[in-house]
């Protein structure tokens, strides 16, 4: 029976199959046909453990019989469905779970809408009568699509066609339902011909992170059970080390593509996370590295190529990253339905820049777009931003470049938006603008859009063209032999360790030191107080995955001096004083006292912003308390966004603070090692720390920079107040003395800055494109350097933060400063110095006119290093004004094809 169905096949695909020496095509579809008998066994919890042991499997149509006949495909005798497209696979329930009131899962089935298809971390369970009992083998590695019966048989695979043939010859089987299906992140593939399911949802923000694409296996140890679990990216960002940022950065990749490969998570990953830190009230400033514009597009620029597989291999990647979130959008307070207007000249100087060094410099895979709306207009519905700027500026135009809209972020064109009168409608005008996925199930929609004329099938098209020429960049379809070997041997590497350990320290940031920093390594007694004292999971903060360790402060102590006493205290944000009366015992019985508090994502999180700037709850209390003993008191300061230090900071007797941030899987030990000086500490703010009424001065709400009557001004760059600290500020525990090595010239011709040259692109490995292009902002302008001499006793980093500002180029009102280039000089020697280079491109130079447009103004200029101008030079500029990077301007009108309601 077999020999005939490979005759059969063979005498319909006289085509060459892309196959290995062991793989034999059938074409046969047996997955198709099997039907599960089930049985309803109620609504079941999914939280504090996995209630079924087997596979997840995300069905875009999902029911409960779709789920079933999956499970009982593959021999499972219990499936059960969750939060809409999830569908779990077992062969028991783990005695854990709990069985829960039927009011408890209340989710409509997106392939049912008669069905529920259980809720947010609950689940209803059925048993499959009938699990089929010749199941396929398991596969471990995931084989390409064209080694898979029975898709292999599908022109699809035909490699004698070119790529853009093979993917119209598959699109030209689809219904529309089914381009429909495929079109959303639970990709339901297609049954009928043998094309897989494929789930677009996969994170890796600061490491392989848990999400509906990601898999971790149990018990920790077990292959791909763990993957690298590195610091927030706001502490990266401290450290102002590009170089290690490509390092963490090809680490990710590496082993996202060894889940990957394993089927234990997809090709893409929508990271990273580029908006700026621009509101201090942000719940997810953690996620982000900074709040200056220049620093966030320096920082992509070695993050894209690290996780991608390198700058030019476009065609070839490791993974597929997604910068996010386009476009303005750093508020989480209504994020679903609030539109901000902000000026051109904003969007051009601030909160396009970073996206644009993704897509225009450094060859980003995918964007995805905002749930917030701007100009009126939501962000996946804006032809504005989506063609006008992205595709049509930016030259966002290769075949395997797509957008992703965030989730739900569709549905929410129609609601809360109120953008269209239909989710249907919704669903079309942004398919119409370019939006090629939707995270969620409003694409689902599309039939009824192409029946209403509202959209057309050749639309469709378009977007998955896109979708599947991305999937063949990354092997899905033929392989690729480059990164196809990477397996759970290259997770979790003592290379990647110590990548992750070295990120923790070197963005951890002195705020105030009397000279009790750094601690003996052999004190007596140490007491360790505070709601991060004992932190573990604490330390990885959100978006985060299984990390193979979690080695927290109070076992780092432990380790280091003999006698460490620990206490609580209190907890983040409470009011109760019952556990203070501990903490002052332990500390009067120590030599050092060490409180480690601050803020965590309960706090700040995805969804919920701050309404407070302060430390909260009663922790300044304890902490006043603490330093009354007159012992030596260091408090290092823990979380994303910074709280007001000025209570501490005042204090005389809090000896040194020391911010930490969400230091990732070895945070602990990174930071004993920094209060010991086994390892220096060097990083610098990459936020400002306001006073904490500055809430109250500016709307969360407001996205204008410039100070005006209703706003004290936004970030460094236009904040016309007393900042608690500046960004940029940081301490050493050595000082250094810096004087000028090759200064710039004192004067520059601006035409003859403007001309042509290849563009500059700063990711650390690999060579520059050799094609020559007109000279825009990420042109290089010079390179200039600074000689640092270590003048203390002690060994350290030294950053290098190189400011201009100017008082009269270009029309008022002037930036206080602006960061020009930065570099960061390791293991300086005591009475050694060393060459600090600074390289810098025009944009360090340009400003935004209302247009959006950067502009390069004649006039006066000074640079200065550091935060607190150690060093500074005059130059000045000469010539006419040069426009050197234009922003298109919006249309008048754009032509939807349905009523739209864009918003005040």
């Amino acid at each position: 029976m077999l020999a005939s169905a490979i005759l059969a096949v063979g005498a319909l695909t006289t085509f060459a199959v892309a196959q290995n020496d062991s793989f034999v095509c059938t074409g046969i579809n047996a997955a198709n046909t099997f039907n599960a008998s089930i049985t309803y066994e109620g609504c079941w919890s999914d939280s504090t453990v996995r209630t079924l042991n087997g596979p997840q499997i995300n069905i875009a149509e999902n029911d409960p019989q779709a789920c079933a006949d999956a499970c009982g495909y593959r021999g499972y005798n219990i499936s059960a469905v969750e939060y809409t497209t999830q569908c779990f696979c077992g062969t028991v329930i783990n005695a854990a779970a709990q069985k829960l009131a039927e009011s408890a899962c209340t989710y409509v089935c997106p392939g049912n809408a008669s069905a529920v298809c259980g809720g947010t971390y609950v689940m209803n369970i059925y048993d499959i009568n009938n699990p089929n009992p010749n199941p396929p083998p398991v596969q471990t590695k995931r084989s390409p699509v064209c080694l898979t019966n029975p898709f292999c048989a599908n022109k699809a695979c035909d490699v004698s066609l070119s790529q853009a043939d093979r993917i119209a010859a598959l699109l030209s089987q689809l219904t529309i339902p089914e381009k429909a299906q495929n079109l959303v992140d639970s990709a339901a593939g297609v049954p009928s011909i043998g094309l897989p399911p494929y789930e677009w949802w996969n994170e890796a923000l600061h490491g392989v992170a848990s999400s509906p694409g990601v898999t971790f296996n149990s018990p920790n140890g077990s292959d791909f059970s763990y993957a690298t679990s590195f610091p927030e990216p706001i502490l990266m960002g401290a450290a102002f080390d590009d170089p290690l940022i490509y390092a963490v950065a090809s680490t990710v990749g590496k082993e996202a593509r060894a889940f990957a490969n394993y089927a234990q998570s997809g090709f893409d990953f929508w990271t990273p996370n580029i908006n700026t830190f621009l509101d201090p009230r942000w719940g997810r400033g953690l996620e982000v590295p900074t709040e200056d514009s220049f620093h966030a597009q320096s920082y992509v620029s070695n993050l894209i190529p690290g996780l991608q597989g390198g700058l030019q291999n476009t065609d070839y990647k490791q993974i597929i990253a997604t910068c996010k979130h386009y476009a303005v959008y750093d508020v989480e307070t209504n994020r679903n339905g609030q539109n901000y207007d902000p000026t051109q000249q904003d969007l051009g100087d601030y909160y396009l820049k970073a996206f644009k060094t993704c897509v225009r410099d450094v060859n980003v895979g995918s964007i995805m777009c905002s749930y917030n709306a701007v100009d009126g207009v939501p962000s996946c519905a804006s032809e504005y931003l989506l063609q006008d700027v992205l595709r049509d500026e930016w030259g966002f135009t290769e075949p395997y470049r797509y957008v992703t809209s965030d989730c739900a972020a569709v549905q929410n064109i129609w609601e809360p938006h109120n953008f269209t009168d239909s989710e249907a409608a919704a669903a079309a005008v942004a398919l119409n603008a370019g939006t090629d996925t939707n995270c969620g199930s409003s694409y689902l929609q599309l039939n009824t859009s192409v029946a209403n004329n509202w959209t057309t099938e050749a639309q469709m098209d378009k977007s998955l063209t896109r979708l599947y020429n991305a999937l063949f960049t990354v092997g899905y379809f033929d392989g690729q032999p480059e990164y196809d070997g990477l397996s759970f041997a290259d997770v979790g590497t003592p290379e990647a360790q110590a990548i992750a350990y070295q990120a923790a320290w070197e963005g951890m940031t002195l705020l105030k030191n009397d000279g009790t920093l750094p601690l003996s390594a052999s004190c007596r007694s140490v007491a360790m107080i505070g709601p991060w004292a004992n932190a573990t999971t604490q330390m990885q903060g959100n978006y985060q995955g299984i990390a193979p360790y979690l080695n927290g402060p109070l076992t780092a102590a432990q380790a280091q001096w003999s006698n460490v006493v620990y206490a609580e205290g209190t907890a983040i944000n409470s009011t109760n004083t019952t556990g203070f009366a501990a903490a002052m015992a332990a500390a009067r019985g120590a030599d050092v006292i060490i409180y480690l508090g601050g803020i965590d994502v309960s706090i700040e999180s995805e969804g919920h912003d701050r309404t407070d700037i302060s430390w909260p709850g009663n922790q300044l209390d304890l902490v006043q308390q603490l330093s009354t003993l007159g012992k030596p008191l260091v408090v290092v300061q823990f979380g994303g966004g910074q709280v007001d230090d000025s209570a501490l900071l005042n204090n005389t007797k809090v000896n040194s603070i020391v911010w930490a941030g969400y230091p990732g899987q070895d945070g602990g030990y990174a930071l004993i090692d920094v209060l010991v000086a086994k390892v220096p500490i060097a990083g610098r703010l990459t936020t400002t720390q306001y006073p904490s009424n500055y809430i109250n001065e500016v709307s969360l709400f407001n996205p204008d920079l410039r100070p005006s009557n209703s706003s004290p001004g936004r970030t460094y760059k236009w904040y016309n107040q007393q900042p608690i600290l500046p960004f940029g500020y940081g301490l050493h525990y050595t000082t250094f003395d810096v004087t000028w090595c090759t200064p710039p010239k004192s004067t520059y011709d601006i035409a003859t800055l403007v001309g042509t040259s290849p563009p500059p692109y700063s990711y650390s490995s690999g060579s520059n494109p050799t094609n020559t292009t007109t000279k825009n902002d990420a042109s290089p302008w010079t390179t200039i350097s600074a000689w640092v001499g270590n003048a203390g006793s002690m060994s350290s980093d030294y950053v290098g933060l190189l400011f201009i500002k100017t008082t009269n180029a270009g029309p008022a009102p002037y930036p206080n400063k602006w960061l020009a280039s930065y570099s960061r000089l390791h293991s300086l020697a005591p009475d050694a110095a060393e060459e600090l280079p600074f390289t810098l491109n025009l944009n360090a130079l340009a400003r935004a006119n209302t247009n959006g447009d950067l502009v390069i103004y004649p006039g006066d200029y000074e640079m200065m290093v550091d935060y607190d101008s150690r060093l500074t030079f005059s130059f000045t500029l000469t010539g006419e004004a040069a426009v050197i990077d234009s922003l298109v301007r919006q249309q008048a009108t754009y032509d939807y094809t349905v009523p739209v309601h864009p918003q005040a």
